[in-house]
């Protein structure tokens, strides 16, 4: 009899998945809405030979150290940056992610936020529940326009382009700095490729779309926050500690810049003391990027194709480093 591969998933997820696990593993899921006990999972991880994983569990290399037999660590997330992934490499283990299928749900949100930032959407709904709304001010939660602004998207990927194919619509100018310029997504959206310091003295919208990479860590700290314009708004999809938080709540109690719409955090869950959500203008929400069914439902089917793929011996959809064998 054929032994069945092993695996320990870190959360619950949709049964479209777990449908995809069972036919070819034994499984066993963190049965809780709350990450999994890293105690637990260091024991766990003895055993199995794969792990499906959210962003909220830290595989180090401590941890990846106690497995004996793990062979793919099959993340829910485009972003990896909770896993060693050098560590996993040198034992041979398989790291993959989930990029594409949360990119236009992702980019929806990033305008959302946009938008509500602008308008100051929540403040003006909030002011309505509470019984607040006695009148029509001429300029009681007046905002900034959208229509024609410049835009300034950092990191031109996949949800980058996605945003920018949004601001089209608002007819919107689209400049953007990213690694390497992307003359072919410039010819299709009209953008315009700039360094960093002249987007953010330009852009009436700065929204941060680039992967956490110790290059990107604190990329916006206090002497980018003081070249935006006093009008502009920050957005931030993509991982909190791209940006200096204290020197982003020091810039909006300042006025060195107008609002921000913010989506991610250095520390999350964020406390419900921290600085930030003691400012009108932000506009803050608890990491639902991608979160739509569909979308999410996606994300967990292709982690779990990425995850028996390793586990049956073929690459798996989408690696993040895969090395092909040799001939």
């Amino acid at each position: 009899m054929v032994t069945r591969p092993r695996v320990y998933i870190t959360r619950r997820i949709p049964q479209e998945a777990l449908h995809i696990v069972a036919r070819h593993c034994d499984f066993e899921v963190w049965d809780r809405d709350e990450p999994v006990d890293p105690a637990v999972l260091a024991e766990k991880i003895r055993e199995v030979d794969g792990l499906l994983t959210l962003l909220t569990d830290a595989v180090t290399e401590d941890l990846l150290a106690r497995a004996r037999r793990l062979r793919v660590i099959a993340q829910m997330a485009v972003g990896y940056d909770n896993i060693d992934v050098e560590a996993a490499t040198r034992r041979g283990i398989v790291v993959t992610n989930t990029p594409g299928v949360l990119t236009e749900s992702t980019a929806d949100l990033a305008f959302a936020l946009l938008l509500a930032a602008a308008r100051q959407l929540p403040q003006a709904e909030r002011s309505l529940r509470e019984g607040r709304w006695t009148t029509w001010r001429p300029m009681e939660f007046t905002g900034q326009d959208v229509h024609g602004a410049v835009l300034g998207i950092i990191g031109l990927g996949r949800i980058g382009a996605a945003v920018a194919r949004r601001a089209a619509g608002f007819g919107m100018q689209v400049i953007y700095y990213s690694r390497s310029r992307k003359l072919d997504l410039e010819a299709a959206l009209g953008c315009r490729y700039v360094d960093l310091p002249t987007l953010l003295g330009e852009a009436d919208f700065v929204s941060i779309h680039c992967p956490l990479t110790p290059e990107t860590h604190h990329l916006i700290g206090e002497p980018e926050l003081r070249r935006m314009k006093p009008t502009a708004v920050l957005i931030n999809t993509a991982r909190g500690a791209i940006v200096d938080e204290a020197a982003l709540v020091r810039a909006l109690r300042e006025g060195w810049i107008w609002a921000a719409g913010l989506d991610v955090y250095h520390r999350e869950p964020l406390p419900a003391d921290h600085p930030l959500l003691g400012l009108e203008r932000v506009v803050a929400l608890p990491h639902i990027g991608s979160a739509s069914i569909r979308t999410r439902t996606r994300m967990a089917c292709l982690a779990a194709e990425n995850l028996v793929a390793v586990l049956t011996g073929q690459r798996p959809p989408t690696p993040v480093n895969w090395t092909d064998p040799a001939p």
